[in-house]
């Protein structure tokens, strides 16, 4: 039976795996919350707990309330002004982040927020180069204080057009996309290379076995066993399903002299 780990003991023996592995990660993150244990549940499964296991990335999270002065540990206030709904205050995240880092000049301090530059790949990649500690600040409440995007972070990313409760998830997100395109992260080296958007269209569509289910083929070119066939194959489905799904992307992406032939052959297809 599976038994589930305190956070602290998790992490601890992901850092431990980490010194025998005498591995220098290529990733540093520091989280900021207070509810630290919903981060539990996704670092203890699959790519990221493998990544941390090995020491290629290191990610802890820390609870927010351990960085208060008062016996309450008090993290959010009324709002000056009015209004419906609680800040949270500044002082915990100031104290936090120079406690974990206070040089400037070797951290990036992100804070998750629906204002900031929307997410998406090119901004992955962006990250995953970077060599600086990466401290995430997960807001809940109804915002946080103004003074801690102006005067401490240095970044401002949202992952999308909608509202969430915190920035927890929009934190697990962005480091789940970051992590997989770091060398030793994944299995297949070459599987982050050829996902949706990292070509800059979506991906192909995949088949396994059977060959049949339920009276549903897999198509002919995949079972041939002609790479050069499959690889085009591959290619265009990839441009069909973008044209028609997101022809937005076509206009951002570097095609080639044959994906324009693709797309030719597609639209003919379909008149």
């Amino acid at each position: 039976m599976y038994r589930l780990l305190p956070l602290k003991l998790l992490l601890a023996r992901f850092r431990s795996y980490k010194h025998l592995n005498d591995t220098q990660p290529k990733m540093k993150c520091d989280i900021l919350t207070i509810f630290p244990e919903i981060f539990h549940a996704y670092l203890s499964e699959g790519m990221l707990k493998r990544a941390l296991q090995k020491g290629i990335i290191d990610v802890e999270v820390h609870n927010l309330r351990d960085y208060t002065k008062d016996k309450h540990r008090t993290v959010d206030d009324y709002p000056y002004g009015g209004g419906s709904g609680m800040v949270m205050k500044p002082e915990p995240f100031f104290t936090a982040v120079e406690t974990l880092n206070p040089d400037a000049t070797e951290r990036r301090v992100i804070l998750l927020s629906p204002a900031g530059r929307k997410f998406d790949q090119d901004m992955a990649k962006e990250l995953s180069e970077e060599k600086r500690q990466l401290i995430f600040l997960c807001g809940r409440y109804e915002a946080i204080d103004e003074r801690v995007r102006t005067a401490m972070a240095d970044d401002e990313i949202s992952i999308g057009d909608y509202v969430l409760t915190g920035g927890e998830l929009p934190a697990l997100v962005i480091i789940d996309a970051v992590a997989r395109l770091i060398p030793g992260v994944l299995g297949d080296e070459h599987s982050s290379e050829v996902e949706s958007f990292t070509w800059g269209i979506l991906d192909y569509p995949h088949y396994t076995r059977p060959p049949v289910f339920r009276g549903l083929t897999v198509p002919e070119v995949l079972l041939s066993g002609n790479h050069k066939d499959i690889l085009r194959w591959r290619r265009k489905e990839a441009l069909r399903r973008t044209l028609q799904r997101r022809p937005d992307l076509l206009g951002k992406c570097r095609l080639g002299e044959e994906d324009y032939r693709l797309i030719s052959e597609i639209k003919e297809e379909s008149q």
